[in-house]
């Protein structure tokens, strides 16, 4: 690794953790840590988190930091580093993140939506490399997104675009902490799956989920539906099918206001893997408008767990 190279540090914060990592010019993240980002105790708390992994990286730092990089839910005023009503990080209303940050550590800081800095690191360093126009979808607590266009993010009027986790699939569907309802949040987001699977399994006595949980139905997870779905539960499966058939729904509707044909799947509930992928594509390619059948393009992302640090670090590098 060249001497002149520089580097940066990339913040991603979470509703349950916040993961923090120092990363060069090419890619390489060369340090990192992850910390609680105890959402339930207010932004005060998680402000004070996210110093607290900085400093614990900078510490005894042999690296050039050129700036620090954060990828925050909520709506991002880039300009200024505000981050506005992130939907799972309560009482958090408008905060001067960025300055905040600045002041602490006496270096440049750019803040962007969580989601548009996973879709800047999976164009810059993994699965968007050779698309010039993709919706990248964050499968995690929530559901992100962020979309480039011509290797461009679009961010709309005021930095909220891509909010692909509050696009309505039914009216009388759950309610969704951005407090309206039958959004795709409220069916794909970590937390309400567990919750619904949790309701549910009562109902399915022979499902190889029980024995995986061991009997402790607070200890299902995405991770356990997944494996139950790969040692052939005929539950599990239907489980990441219908999930992968109202993500499709969700998808469509995008697909078609955008014209773009082409989503990356990244996030931690995006380890169902090709069955839910393939899902995703087929019901797309069933309801989506004629000219953009044949351009439907479902992958997984690159990065996996890095994309959020990786994208929050190319904030510093790149112009997007």
């Amino acid at each position: 690794m060249a001497k002149s190279e520089k580097f940066a540090v990339g913040v991603d914060l979470g509703g349950t953790n916040i993961k923090i990592g120092i990363v060069s010019h090419s890619g390489k993240i060369v340090s990192k840590t992850s910390i609680k980002t105890d959402a339930h105790l207010g932004p005060k708390v998680i402000i004070k988190n996210i110093k607290k992994g900085i400093s614990e990286l900078l510490r005894n730092n042999k690296y050039k930091i050129t700036g620090i990089g954060i990828g925050a839910p909520g709506v991002v005023s880039i300009k200024k580093g505000i981050v506005r009503n992130p939907p799972n990080l309560p009482g958090w209303e408008e905060v001067a993140l960025g300055s905040i940050i600045k002041k602490e550590f006496g270096i440049k800081v750019n803040v962007e939506n969580d989601a548009n800095a996973a879709a800047v690191g999976e164009l810059i360093f993994g699965a968007g490399k050779k698309y010039d126009s993709f919706v990248m979808v964050t499968l995690g607590t929530g559901v992100g997104g962020g979309i480039v266009f011509n290797r461009k993010i679009f961010r709309g009027e005021i930095g909220g675009a891509g909010e692909i986790g509050h696009v309505c699939i039914d009216p009388n569907g759950p309610r969704c902490n951005c407090g309206s309802t039958g959004c795709i949040e409220a069916y794909a987001g970590n937390h309400y799956i567990k919750e619904a699977v949790k309701k549910d399994l009562p109902n399915h006595s022979s499902s190889k989920i029980w024995e995986l949980i061991g009997n402790d139905l607070e200890k299902v997870s995405p991770r356990i539906i997944q494996l139950a779905a790969e040692l052939g539960d005929v539950y599990a499966r239907e489980i990441i099918h219908d999930l992968g058939i109202k993500l499709g729904i969700a998808f469509t509707s995008i697909s078609n206001i955008l014209d773009i044909g082409t989503f990356i799947i990244g996030g931690g509930v995006a380890g169902f893997g090709k069955p839910l992928l393939t899902t995703i594509k087929s019901t797309m390619i069933s309801r989506v408008l004629t000219p953009l059948k044949h351009r439907i393009v479902i992958v997984p992302a690159k990065l996996k767990n890095e994309a959020g640090i990786l994208g929050a670090s190319s904030l510093v590098f790149y112009n997007t």
